[in-house]
């Protein structure tokens, strides 16, 4: 028999202090409560889990609150958040520990990842769902972002974390961008924090944080065989792919990631879609020249005005970014990809 979410909370519930003990081995009990730092595990004391109570429903056993954030949730939600699950791994997770002969203490199978590494980054990518139909996709159109976003390199979190300066852990709305190598595997994200709505960038210090391992890879949309286009910036490079959807690009996260991108095998042009800004120009100019020779034919795709391909979409007129781009790609690539543009907008 298959088991609802609400059957499933209900059974955890009536375990509430074994749930606890085996997820949350870093607190203790504490009368009708266990006590811990917070959802992920983490030493301390600000948050508290009922133990005792009805089995679903205000009051419920297993109901817990983060009184430093004013966060709150359930026991599978403890579950999906202390091993950085998505909400279907966090069911299949549950069924197997009620499943359990016994229900006593050990350690979880399936231990926390390390802070910063490329297995974080695919746990937080699985827990994350697509971007159509989020605040992710209202943050990306009104850029002026043109092309198809059902990609399977972004995604979207509603409640993912971020410490503040003063040590703070807030839960905030981000796109979620999966950082790959040539072969395809995820070996970090770039999160880029949103206000609640979409309408903006989260109001926090540096709103754009990677997570694993990002030197040479990228975020890529579209598959590259022959040519591609790379730069910065993910809205820097969904912009080139709005102006030309069928070119394969790919996003670097930075300047000085921009730098050491590796081109993936067999291709045989390389665009670099690159900023005015004096690091991204040089950044440019430092991939071109270590990328150059061995049958790669390297060039620059400079933008418009003074910014970036981003910032021209939204201020300049369409036909003068098609004009920039006809003066700068190859007669056979302006055929294949700014033709497609011409018929599509």
């Amino acid at each position: 028999m298959t088991l609802s979410i609400r059957q499933i909370s209900e059974r955890l519930a009536r375990n509430a202090e074994a749930v606890c003990a085996h997820y949350l081995s870093n607190g203790k009990r504490n009368g009708r409560y266990w006590v811990g730092g917070d959802a992920f595990n983490t030493k301390g004391r600000s948050m508290y889990v009922r133990l005792t109570g009805p089995d679903y429903g205000p009051g419920a056993a297993g109901k817990w609150t983060d009184a430093a954030t004013g966060e709150h949730g359930d026991l599978l939600d403890i579950i999906q958040l202390t091993l950085n699950i998505s909400r279907r791994e966090a069911r299949e997770e549950a069924l197997q520990f009620l499943s359990e002969p016994t229900l006593a203490a050990r350690p979880p199978e399936r231990a926390p990842a390390p802070g910063n590494s490329a297995e974080a980054a695919r746990r937080l990518f699985a827990a994350s769902k697509p971007i159509l139909g989020t605040p992710g996709e209202i943050y990306l159109r009104g850029r002026a972002i043109s092309c198809g976003l059902d990609l399977s390199a972004l995604r979207f979190h509603p409640r993912c974390y971020h410490v503040t300066d003063e040590g703070h852990r807030i839960a905030l709305p981000a796109i979620i961008a999966a950082v790959t190598d040539n072969p395809g595997i995820i070996t970090g994200v770039q999160r880029l924090y949103l206000a609640p709505d979409g309408t903006g960038k989260a109001r926090i210090d540096q709103p754009k944080r990677s997570l694993g391992d990002l030197l040479g890879h990228a975020i890529r949309i579209g598959n590259a065989e022959d040519v591609m286009a790379i730069g910065e910036g993910l809205e820097t490079m969904l912009s080139v792919r709005s102006l030309m959807p069928a070119m394969p690009v790919a996003a670097a996260t930075s300047a000085n990631h921009l730098t050491l991108f590796i081109p993936p095998p067999g291709l045989q042009r390389l665009y670099i879609a690159h900023d005015h800004g004096a690091p991204g120009v040089a950044a440019a100019q430092q991939l071109k020249q270590v990328t150059t020779g061995n049958g790669l034919d390297v060039r620059l795709l400079t933008p418009p005005g003074n910014d970036d391909w981003n910032t021209a979409l939204v201020h300049e007129p369409v036909e003068d970014l098609m004009t920039a781009l006809a003066r700068q790609l190859v007669p056979d690539d302006k055929q294949r990809f700014l033709t497609r543009m011409a018929r599509t907008h």
